[in-house]
Parts: structure tokens; C-alpha cells; sequence
């Protein structure tokens, strides 16, 4: 069959003559062709994301045509087309290519887009689908992913990522389109529409005076002459905004990282443009080590997820992060709480996957916690639901695991550039107070806990590694233990079949849709989760434990770390 769509690219004389070229090129790779053309790209957690190349399986203008048309075909069905759409690209190579692929293709169904002017990151466009009135939002980028990715997320009016029923619905439409139903106006045409329109500077303006606006103590800013700030935008879109929100604010001594400033979908200096990489930050540990700098911060090329390092004695430590989350969940929270701004009914949302101490930390501010499947999106569908139903729940906090979080509803999806300013302010407010971000996270384990958690990725690459990953899942579902290295298995979740099954044989059902994830929670506090990436080709694990101190609770995840690893056997 893949052979089959193979040679229909070869044979199609609406594929351009350059990507015929690179498909004959792989003429005699059996197994690259096969990874080209066993599926056509699907939408995950996140939209589309896959290697840029040609071919079904591929992020190129043909796999980014069907995914608009089908985008436009479903606006029009539903009667939105005069709302417009908003569009983005970070600095991937293609990026700039596929948002006026995107934009031209709209505007010849009739649907007015505005295009940024030059790159901007995934909060600015979450923030700009509901600022400018639009129906839908599209972020061309990979996020995290090494260069040779690109990406396509998809936005709904509420400035959260699609959700069922409007992601599958899209996805419908998007099935039905061969490459000669798409249509696309040229730019001229466009314009002379004036359905093509550019924005930049007024939408900066509001997004960066929103986040401003969410600062607590603006006078600690301005008095922390002393407080140094080593900040990377690793190539990627957040350098400028990040740079001007400082300045604005009035931080004395941020130091950027001159060598990953510009914009390169190279990233030349990093193999792998992830701030839950280490290695993304040795440029900027040694700055940082120069300078003797407080905090390092960096974004991912989107400026979706923010990573840290703290200063601790001579070195710097790494923040995991649900470390970075949580000690802005507990900075946010409890500055709130003597300034009065926490109203009754207020709620904090986290992930299956992200730690337990949530629970400790919004209960100690009277806040409820509201767990979602992994993928940011769920966390926006839940502050629109808590707007449609006239407020019950008062938004507070969202974070996942992964390296995000969104201090308001500002942004739908998860917002590094706030973030970083946030955590810039609460450095300076326990230098304030003779601390540093590492001593307050101390502070907090003994407040509420030594909560330790560890994840891993496992890559499975092409057809053989999905199988492989779904073989492990079902194999999992089959065969459960009674225990982990003696920690008993008092529940097992099964989200893919909505399954809660205790210890005691009661069967309950899984409230969460439905997810390729199993949950198993353990005596004393244990618990660990396996799913595959909805994104990448990988599986990943997380595992979680409290100990009432931190030897012990480094103890307790590195035995069950080990006995879950022997029996996973990935």
C-alpha cells in the first residue's frame, strides 16, 4: 500500500518537480519509503508534527494544504468564515513557507486571515485568537523538537488547542481532501481582497501589558539591584518579547545568551532545542558561571515551556518541571492570598502525570485541583468550560510536567515568556528575603513533603517502533503485577478503557476521555504512569513518591525506578 501512494507522488503532475526529485532519490530505500508513505500525518496532543520531507508521513506544503483545506472546509460548515484566522511560524526552517501556504489557502475559501508579521511564539498566538476576534488560530512550529521537525497546531476561538468534537470533525474534513481540491489565491489576489492581513506591533503591545500586568510585587523588581538573571531563547522566538518585558519592568541585570539570540532553525549550538535537555543549557551555565548569576532560564524555540537552573552554593542545580511549577504555584498562590485576590471556589489544574504535591499546595490556599490527560489543550478546555458555565471554578494555575504552565487566562496554552517573568520576580522577592529559588524549594518540602518524581522518553522510531509501542501497551494491559519492588498496587487505571480495577476487584470507570494511558497507584503514596507521546515517536514513563525526608524519598523513586524499568523492559 505504501508502495502504491509512492509512486502516486511520483506519477501526480500537481507534486512540484523538486519533490518528485528527493522521492527518486530514495528510490532504492525500501524502508524510508515505507516510513514516507505507511500513514498520512496525524493530529495528536498537539495538531500535526513530523519530519519536513516529502511524502504522506511528512511536514511539507501538500501534508499542510490538505490540513487547511480541510481546516477551512470545516470553518465554512459551520457558518465562521467572516471571523478570520490568526496565524503564526517560529524559526523553523519552512515555517515562514507553510504560514503563507496556510493563510493563501483560506483566503481563496473566503476566510479572512491575519499573518504576523514576523516570527512570534505559541502564547502570543493563543492570546491573539481571542484578542482579535478570530474563529480559529494556527501556530506553524515543532516546539521542542531537533530542527529537521516542523508542526502545525491548531486553535479554537477560545485561544485553547482543538478538542474533540472540533478536532475530529477537522480531522474528518481533512481526510476527505486529495491534493486537487485544494485551493490557494496568490498573495496579489489575496490582498486585493483584503482578506490578507499583516499584524505585529499592536498585538505585541497588548500581549507584553498583560503579562506585565500579573506582576505582585513590581517595587521588589525594581529594588533588586543585585539580583542576576542568564536568560536563552535557544534560537527561537522569545528573545525580543522576554528581552522588552525585563526592560519594562525594570530588572537591572539580565543577561542573554548572545550566541542563541537570533532566530536559526539550525539551532546550531544545540542538538536538541529543549530546555529539559541539560546540554541546551551549557552555553548558558557558563555565562551564568561568569557572572555568578542567581537563576538560568530558558525557552523552547515556541516559548511555550520554560526550564531553570538555581544557583546552589558554587554550582547550579537543575528544576525538573514540576520543580519550576510549583514553586511558582506556591510563590503566585500564597502572594495572592495576603493581597485578597483568591475568591471562594477557586481551582488550580494539573495533569495525571505532573506531581502530587499540587494537591498539598492548592489545598493550603483553599484552591481545588482539577487533574487532565497530558496535552495542554485539556487544560483550556476546562477554563472555557468554567466561562460557558458562568464561572463555578476561579482559574488560578495550570501547569503539566513538561515544562509549562500559564499563570492566567491570558494564554490557553502553556506560556514561557510569562513565565520567565515570573520567575524572575519571585527571585527577587526571596533575595529579598535571603533566599534563593533552591533554598524556598527546601522551604516547601518541609512544609509539605518530600515529593520526588522521575520521567524518561523511549524513542521508537518508524513502523516497527509504533508497533512496538503499541505491542508494550497491550502487553501491560494483559499481564498486571501485584506489586513494585514491595510496594503494593492498590488501583490500576486504564484510560484507553475507562477503567478503574482496586486491589479489592471493585471496577470503577475513568471520568478522563479517552487516552492510551495506564495509571498504577501504590501504598504510601507511590505511583507511576505509561503512555506513548501523542506527538513523537516515543513511550514515556513517570513515576512519583513522598518521603518525609529527601533521602528517603530519593531512596524510594530510585527502587521503584529500577524495579518498573526491569519490568517494562523497554
Amino acid at each position: 500500500m505504501y508502495k502504491e501512494k509512492y509512486y502516486e507522488w511520483l506519477n501526480n503532475p500537481i507534486i512540484d518537480e523538486n519533490t518528485k526529485e528527493e522521492l527518486r532519490a530514495i528510490s532504492d530505500d525500501e524502508k524510508e519509503i515505507e516510513d514516507r508513505f505507511y500513514k498520512d500525518l496525524e493530529f495528536g496532543t498537539a495538531g500535526l508534527r513530523g519530519l519536513m520531507g516529502a511524502g504522506l508521513n511528512r511536514m511539507n506544503q501538500y501534508t499542510v494544504g490538505r490540513a487547511t483545506q480541510g481546516l477551512a472546509n470545516y470553518i465554512k460548515k459551520i457558518g465562521k468564515e467572516n471571523e478570520g484566522v490568526v496565524i503564526a511560524y517560529d524559526s523553523r526552517h519552512h515555517s515562514k513557507e507553510f504560514a503563507i501556504r496556510t493563510a493563501l489557502i483560506l483566503n481563496a475559501n473566503g476566510i479572512r486571515t491575519y499573518i504576523f508579521e514576523s516570527l512570534r511564539p505559541v502564547p502570543e498566538l493563543s492570546f491573539s485568537v481571542r484578542y482579535l476576534k478570530c474563529i480559529a488560530g494556527v501556530m506553524i512550529t515543532a516546539s521542542h523538537n531537533p530542527g529537521k521537525y516542523n508542526g502545525y497546531k491548531v486553535y479554537w476561538e477560545d485561544g485553547a488547542q482543538i478538542v474533540p468534537p472540533i478536532d475530529t470533525a477537522i480531522i474528518e474534513e481533512v481526510s476527505k481532501i486529495s491534493f486537487e481540491d485544494i485551493k490557494e489565491s496568490t498573495l496579489e489576489e489575496a490582498k486585493e481582497s483584503n482578506l490578507f492581513t499583516v499584524v505585529g506591533e499592536d498585538v505585541d503591545n497588548a500581549f507584553c501589558y498583560k503579562i506585565e500586568s500579573l506582576v505582585l510585587n513590581p517595587d521588589v523588581i525594581k529594588n533588586a539591584n543585585d539580583l542576576k538573571i542568564v536568560y536563552t531563547p535557544l534560537h527561537g522566538t522569545a528573545g525580543k518579547l522576554v528581552r522588552r518585558i525585563f526592560d519594562d519592568l525594570g530588572f537591572k541585570n539580565l543577561y542573554i545568551v548572545s550566541a542563541q539570540e537570533e532566530p536559526d532553525g539550525d539551532f546550531p549550538t544545540v542538538a536538541f532545542p529543549n530546555p529539559e535537555d541539560p546540554k541546551s543549557f551549557r552555553l548558558a551555565l557558563d555565562m551564568a558561571k561568569s557572572i555568578d548569576a542567581d537563576i538560568v532560564i530558558a525557552n523552547d524555540p515556541d516559548a511555550d515551556r520554560i526550564g531553570m537552573y538555581v544557583r546552589k552554593d558554587d554550582d547550579y542545580v537543575p528544576f525538573t518541571g514540576n520543580m519550576t511549577a510549583l514553586l511558582l504555584l506556591e510563590y503566585e498562590l500564597s502572594q495572592r492570598k495576603d493581597r485578597g485576590l483568591i475568591p471562594e471556589n477557586s481551582a488550580v489544574i494539573t495533569t495525571i502525570v505532573s506531581s502530587e504535591m499540587t494537591k498539598a499546595i492548592a489545598k493550603a490556599y483553599d484552591c481545588k485541583t482539577f487533574e487532565t490527560l497530558t496535552g495542554f489543550k485539556w487544560a483550556g478546555e476546562l477554563i472555557r468550560r468554567w466561562e460557558e458555565e458562568n464561572k463555578p471554578y476561579k482559574f488560578q494555575f495550570a501547569f503539566e510536567e513538561s515544562f509549562g504552565l500559564i499563570l492566567s487566562d491570558h494564554a490557553r496554552d502553556k506560556d514561557g515568556i510569562s513565565a520567565a517573568m515570573a520567575l524572575g520576580e519571585a527571585a527577587a522577592y526571596y533575595k529579598s528575603k535571603g533566599l534563593s529559588l533552591y533554598d524556598e524549594l527546601q522551604e516547601m518540602y518541609k512544609k509539605y513533603g518530600y515529593y520526588k518524581e522521575y520521567g524518561v522518553s523511549i524513542v521508537k522510531e518508524g513502523a516497527e517502533g509504533q508497533k512496538a509501542i503499541s505491542d508494550k501497551m497491550e502487553s501491560l494491559r494483559s499481564n498486571v503485577p501485584q506489586d513494585f519492588a514491595g510496594y503494593k498496587i492498590t488501583e490500576v487505571r486504564d484510560y484507553k478503557n475507562h477503567t478503574i480495577v482496586k486491589d479489592s476487584g471493585e471496577i470503577l470507570e475513568t471520568t478522563l476521555p479517552t487516552s492510551n494511558v495506564i495509571y498504577y497507584c501504590m501504598e504510601d503514596e507511590a505511583w507511576c504512569a505509561v503512555r506513548p507521546s501523542g506527538t513523537e515517536p516515543k513511550i514515556k514513563l513517570y513515576i512519583g513518591v513522598k518521603g518525609n525526608t529527601q533521602e528517603e524519598a530519593d531512596e524510594k523513586l530510585e527502587k521503584l525506578r529500577n524495579a518498573i524499568e526491569t519490568y517494562l523492559d523497554l
